[in-house]
């Protein structure tokens, strides 16, 4: 009898951000060494269902996803409908670090893509020491906006539909139809002001113009995976970025989008090994 159950776990574990306690939903599989995934703004940890059932991964590698607060299976905290969701970079670098103590998680590989990918350059500034690894997809230091944040939360729109819509454009021209609309779907649930919330971060206080220069890829090496087709995270974004950090290793994914581990999941795969390969050469080198 053929065997439909997925090997990946799920479950909840409870720690303080900004000194109030959160219930975050989390997944794993695998085992080795952690390899911790980031998600969208937006979304969820669910963008890397195709990662986490790849064996090729998860032979060497724990992965382990988490849904940020407001997020996918992660509520909201007590008392969140009397304040406007805003996410900071503190707040955002506590809860990974507050996440990874909680499970015990030490010295992980990190992947975050788009919000995740700008995070990834905060932790490579305040806390390099923390990782084994950085790899930032659609990574750049700062975006100039090319929507309205208006329109993503008012009463007289489908938040989660025009969500959806405004990243539409943003997956690569050759995704799968199944792959594109999972990707939106993930939009389309998300709750009322999250996705305006995270982009308070993504296009505005996160912004690291004139700080990225500091990041020391001696304390910690940082890979950045860009799709060619993204036009919020560019190629030519990336390759700014790339110059002003010596040592990180910058790849432009061909064919792909802002999303390329849900939109085409089988070609960032082609990508991600060989990062994960060199990650591994060098620590045997040491």
């Amino acid at each position: 009898m053929q065997n439909n159950k997925e090997a990946l776990v799920g479950g909840y574990v409870h720690f303080s951000i900004a000194g109030q306690m959160h219930r975050v939903y989390y997944e794993t599989v695998g085992s080795g060494q952690p390899l911790l995934c980031l998600h969208t703004a937006g979304s969820d940890s669910r963008q890397y269902r195709a990662l986490m059932n790849s064996p090729e991964i998860t032979a060497r590698h724990q992965i382990i996803c988490f849904d940020l607060p407001f997020h996918g299976k992660s509520s909201p905290p007590e008392g969140w409908e009397c304040k406007e969701y805003k996410l900071t970079s503190d707040g955002y670098i506590e809860t990974i670090l507050g996440f990874m103590s909680a499970m015990d998680i030490r010295n992980p590989i990190v992947v975050g893509c788009s919000i995740g990918g700008r995070v990834v350059l905060h932790l490579a500034l305040k806390a390099p020491e923390r990782f084994k690894a950085l790899i930032g997809l659609q990574s750049g230091a700062h975006v100039n906006p090319y929507y309205d944040l208006e329109w993503l939360h008012r009463p007289d729109v489908h938040g989660g539909e025009v969500c959806a819509g405004i990243v539409s454009g943003l997956i690569g021209p050759h995704a799968k139809s199944s792959d594109r609309w999972e990707t939106l779907w993930h939009y389309m649930q998300g709750g009322p002001g999250v996705f305006k919330g995270d982009l308070h971060f993504y296009v505005a206080e996160g912004d690291l113009r004139g700080l990225v220069e500091k990041i020391d890829t001696r304390k910690c090496p940082l890979y950045l995976l860009t799709g060619e087709f993204d036009y919020s995270c560019t190629p030519e974004d990336s390759q700014d970025l790339a110059r002003l950090i010596p040592g990180a290793k910058l790849s432009i994914m061909p064919g792909l989008g802002h999303f390329p581990m849900s939109e085409a999941p089988e070609a960032f795969m082609s990508h991600l090994l060989p990062v994960l390969l060199d990650i591994d050469q060098r620590d045997h080198q040491k």
